[in-house]
């Protein structure tokens, strides 16, 4: 059981309370699917009443991005130039799936057609990664409006100069009534009005509450430590900490009691680096957590009744 089972526990704790709850994978393993025991893909899935689920792809997220975002270059002597490789958004942009992921997460985050959205993030650093991109998208997407508008005076001069292409186009325009195309500058500025929206979200303590999933072992232990001062320095809060997979206490097995002294030392170490978070612990259990029983076993757990 990890941080996908956790997950995936609050999301149907939540829907079973009565919010309409979405929960949302960014892992590229989605193993939401495996938790729920239902395929859900890209799109938005309902599993039961009040509960939804959707795994960002990746590569989807990127062509649709490229879709919408990629200046769209008709001309054919800018194309002659090579113009398509320098405005190719995805080549010149390192973690571009990344970007495309959380842009998609965005129109969910900031509607209200959820009450709960319960995000499943990938391993620490590329989760760490990814919260932290509405401040790099706010200084990216402002630099990609610049150069759009850059762009649109370059590809309106060549028109006025050459007889074809962008020229033709504005004549046919300007018969028709209709305003030349202004290449997404509108849809890059309301993408940043979104960013601006999520960044206040994701640093109110009222709306949003990060958990850290850890195991009782020192790499797990250094590795969230190192988490929380880092989500700290986003102005991410964290409210808890779910340390999982411990061992019960058993006498007659040699191994299960030195691997529980062994749990117990790192227990105590965890409450006092994260005593200022809410913590809770799990046991292993024998059963595999996964569809909804163990789930709902888990959220009990978690949350009570």
């Amino acid at each position: 059981m990890g941080k996908t089972s956790i997950a995936s526990a609050t999301a149907l704790w939540f829907s079973r309370h009565g919010r309409r709850t979405l929960a949302v994978s960014i892992d590229p393993a989605h193993s939401l699917s495996d938790s729920f025991e239902e395929r859900i893909g890209h799109e938005v899935k309902q599993l039961e009443k009040n509960l939804y689920g959707m795994e960002i792809d990746p590569a989807k997220s990127m062509q649709e991005y490229k879709d919408k975002f990629m200046p769209k270059i008709e001309n054919s002597f800018l194309g002659s130039m090579g113009l398509e490789d320098t405005f190719d958004i995805a080549g010149m942009t390192p973690g571009m799936d990344e970007i495309a992921a959380f842009d998609r997460f965005l129109k969910y985050m900031n509607s209200d057609e959820y009450d709960v959205i319960v995000f499943d993030t990938a391993p620490t650093g590329h989760a760490l990664r990814f919260l932290s991109l509405p401040d790099v998208l706010d200084s990216w997407v402002g630099k990609m409006i610049k150069i759009r508008m850059q762009f649109a005076g370059i590809a309106g001069l060549v028109g006025r100069l050459l007889p074809f292409g962008s020229r033709s186009k504005s004549a046919a325009d300007a018969a028709s009534g209709e305003q030349p195309e202004k290449f997404g500058a509108e849809q890059l500025e309301a993408m940043k009005q979104r960013i601006k929206a999520a960044k206040e979200i994701l640093s109110d303590p009222k709306r949003t509450h990060f958990s850290l999933v850890l195991i009782p072992e020192e790499m797990s232990i250094f590795e969230s430590e190192r988490s929380l001062e880092a989500l700290k320095a986003y102005g991410i809060p964290v409210e808890g900490v779910v340390v999982n997979n411990i061992v019960p206490e058993n006498t007659h097995c040699r191994f299960c009691s030195e691997r529980r002294q062994m749990q117990e030392a790192r227990l105590k170490l965890i409450r006092q680096k994260f005593r200022k978070c809410g913590i809770k612990e799990l046991h292993l259990f024998a059963e595999e957590v996964k569809g909804a029983v163990m789930l709902e076993r888990v959220g009990l757990l978690l949350y009570g009744k």
